[in-house]
């Protein structure tokens, strides 16, 4: 087999990317940040795992003189990824505060700072530095490696918690850009001394260095300003704007290289200065972020796992030093940002939140990290032990988040409870949860005739899977009342509801859990019917698995799945009925679509023997004066199912609603490897409904089966 260098490179990037999402599964289900997974792979693939277990194919893999060339695209990789982080940084962030943001992302800069220089002055620089690296320098830089935080990590942990628009997570996200820029000005700064071989040439840099930062400011800014406002009114972002921005990055990032401060400084810079307004950020970080976050940054992550040697912990003292170095970075930064949160009068609650998004590190340690071993300002050993502090540190963020936020604080800082109305007046309130768009308007059909157009609330509710979630945060919610089209899943819902005369309020957020998000949203909304949409899943057939099966186990009321085949007017509705609560449920959405959109209702009631208990139910649901609208058939047969499809096979009915219960096929079930045969076989669109247990009925059924157990025992 023929193997060059293009082989070789195409082979690793497979190996990185793949172990990287692999591990990635594995996180995700621990509730960690993909950075988590990406920094393991790499560590798995260089020689703290890979060339211990078999070294052999370690350097078959990454051969010593593959290494430049993984390098090099890595750099390229952080241009692109620092231009990202740039374009997120919104100067609106900054705006209208308060003194607390303030407080808070000074007094995180400056603990770690001075911890961390004081630990390099007295005890690092004299066991992990070689004689040749100036003092100052390597006390500036631990001091710079001590105080960073994550932007771009803590931006997906708040947004994927749903925290980015609570007064938590805009603190948090407040002082995370103020550190960012800090560090990475003072980060330059260090990097000029470093290189400078005299005090002369270090001021000649540093004036070099504002003085490019003034330019980028009045000169280049301006500039793109047009050329936002250009892209926003005529032809959008072409190739050619995407190609001239390309260049600018390209230029600034030379420039700040050769001015002696970095490329990955010029690169920041120039996704700093583009405005933030027109649509021009939000375009480019559309089209780059994929190739630079999926493509190019997980091989940073390897090569800074090849560099990544565990193996020379070899003594109980460098695994003390470096639990020594975690504490102090986690005193610095947890412990300074608590404090400043608490004494700018925040709760200890929320003061300890702010201290754990704060002590993240991430993606952005390892870029300082790397330099500083690139500039030969610290050992390989120091390297490790700070690449593990970094790894510790961004691993105990969620899980120390979740014990001093927990779920229910965060649902009350995210959700507005809406006010009960007053008594006698409450309006009937349904909350569509939509996952996909062609469940939309169907939904939007059904709405209207629940309703009547008037009088009722509805809620449409898109829960956003956090790999879905894009790397620039927003500081306002995607979609409006006002702007259907601002949130893609739900614009054909929103469209055919504004069609149809109908005023829905939109919802979007991120959420991890989906079924328990929408259950409180069912919750803090006071709905009287959720209704989900159904399509058809990857691997399970059954409409009653999955999230469906998760939120009618833990919803507190009627929740319904609408199987859409072209839902549009309503006016022939078969309901299927033997009694259970949930066919009485199901009579009860039948008779509101009846009373609201002038249904013709058919109860059918399938029986293997005479019975007159049907119609004692049907007229308890449908008094005399409404009778007109309803028809009960009651039909003598042994398979219920069967029975049922006949009738919607041959009555045209334009729905069918039918409560969940095994006599209807309709089981609530996790998986399934089939579908249900009326979901399957049913001619038109089906509404299944499931009614909660009612507390009197669980709690006796808990002592039925108490006391079932306890005359066996």
């Amino acid at each position: 087999m023929h193997t060059n260098a293009l082989t070789l490179l195409m082979m690793q990037l497979i190996v990185i990317i793949g172990v990287s999402r692999l591990i990635g599964r594995g996180t995700r289900w621990l509730g960690q940040p993909l950075v988590i997974a990406e920094v393991v792979a790499g560590i798995v693939l260089g020689p703290s795992l890979l060339g211990w277990l078999a070294p052999d194919l370690m350097n078959a893999l990454f051969p010593t003189d593959s290494l430049p060339v993984l390098k090099m695209l890595s750099q390229v990789g952080l241009v692109l990824f620092m231009f990202l982080i740039g374009l997120e940084l919104d100067p609106k962030l900054l705006k209208g505060r308060g003194h607390a943001s303030v407080a808070i992302s000074h007094t995180s800069i400056v603990v770690p700072f001075a911890l961390g220089a004081v630990a390099a002055a007295l005890w690092l620089y004299k066991d992990f530095s070689d004689p040749s690296v100036p003092f100052s320098s390597f006390v500036l830089f631990m001091g710079v490696a001590m105080s960073i935080t994550a932007f771009p990590v803590l931006a997906r942990i708040l947004t994927e918690r749903g925290l980015l628009q609570s007064r938590i997570g805009a603190i948090a996200i407040t002082c995370a850009a103020v550190d960012d820029v800090t560090a990475w000005c003072l980060l330059a700064f260090v990097v000029s001394i470093v290189r400078a071989s005299n005090l002369a040439q270090a001021g000649l840099t540093t004036a070099f260095a504002m003085g490019y930062i003034a330019f980028m400011l009045l000169a280049v800014r301006p500039f793109l300003a047009r050329l936002g406002a250009r892209v926003a009114s005529r032809e959008g972002l072409t190739q050619n704007v995407v190609a001239g921005t390309l260049l600018l990055l390209l230029a600034s990032a030379w420039a700040t290289e050769l001015i002696g401060i970095h490329a990955l400084f010029g690169a920041f810079l120039f996704g700093a200065v583009i405005p933030k307004e027109g649509g021009l950020a939000e375009a480019l970080s559309e089209k780059l972020e994929d190739v630079a976050v999926v493509l190019l940054l997980p091989v940073f992550f390897a090569f800074s796992g090849l560099r990544t040697q565990i193996g020379l912990l070899n003594t109980p003292e460098a695994w003390l030093t470096c639990g020594a170095i975690i504490l102090l970075a986690c005193v610095g930064k947890f412990g300074g940002s608590a404090v400043a949160a608490r004494l700018t009068g925040m709760r200890w609650r929320e003061a300890g939140a702010i201290g754990i998004l704060m002590n993240t590190r991430g993606l952005m340690e390892l870029i300082v990290l790397n330099l500083g071993l690139d500039l030969g300002v610290i050992s390989p050993t120091l390297f490790t032990m700070m690449v593990l502090m970094a790894l510790v540190t961004t691993f105990m963020t969620t899980p120390l988040l979740q014990l001093f936020y927990p779920t229910e604080e965060l649902a009350r800082d995210r959700l507005v409870m809406d006010p009960p109305a007053p008594a006698g007046s409450t309006p009937y309130t349904v909350l569509m949860c939509v996952s996909h768009q062609q469940a939309g308007p169907g939904m939007a059909s059904l709405a209207k005739a629940l309703s009547g157009g008037e009088g009722a609330q509805l809620h449409a509710l898109h829960l956003v899977h956090p790999e879905r979630v894009s790397l620039r945060t927003e500081s306002e919610p995607r979609a409006s009342e006002h702007e259907p089209e601002g949130d893609g899943a739900l614009a054909p819902l929103l469209g055919r509801a504004k069609s149809l005369g109908l005023a829905v309020r939109p919802l979007s957020f991120v959420s991890t859990e989906p079924a328990q998000d929408i259950c409180r949203t069912a919750e803090a909304k006071h709905a009287d019917l959720v209704l989900l949409g159904w399509h058809k899943p990857l691997f399970s057939q059954t409409v009653l698995g999955g999230t469906v099966h998760e939120v009618m186990q833990a919803a507190s009321g009627t929740v319904a799945v609408l199987v859409d085949r072209g839902l549009s007017d309503i006016k022939k509705v078969l309901v299927p009925f033997i009694g259970s609560r949930h066919d009485r449920a199901a009579l009860k959405l039948a008779r509101r679509l009846m009373r609201q959109s002038g249904a013709e209702i058919t109860v059918l009631h399938v029986t293997s023997r005479e019975s007159n208990g049907a119609r004692a139910q049907v007229d308890e649901l449908f008094p005399a004066e409404e009778g007109s609208g309803v028809r009960l058939k009651v039909v003598q047969h042994a398979s219920p199912e069967e029975a049922a499809l006949e009738e919607a096979r041959h009555g045209g009915h334009d729905l069918v609603v039918v409560g969940v219960g095994a006599p209807w096929g309709l089981e609530d079930r996790v998986f399934g490897l089939q579908r249900e045969r009326i979901v399957r076989d049913a001619p038109g669109s089906l509404l299944v409904v499931h009614e909660s247990e009612p507390v009197v009925e669980a709690a006796a059924a808990s002592q039925a089966a108490a006391r079932a157990v306890a005359s066996r025992s």
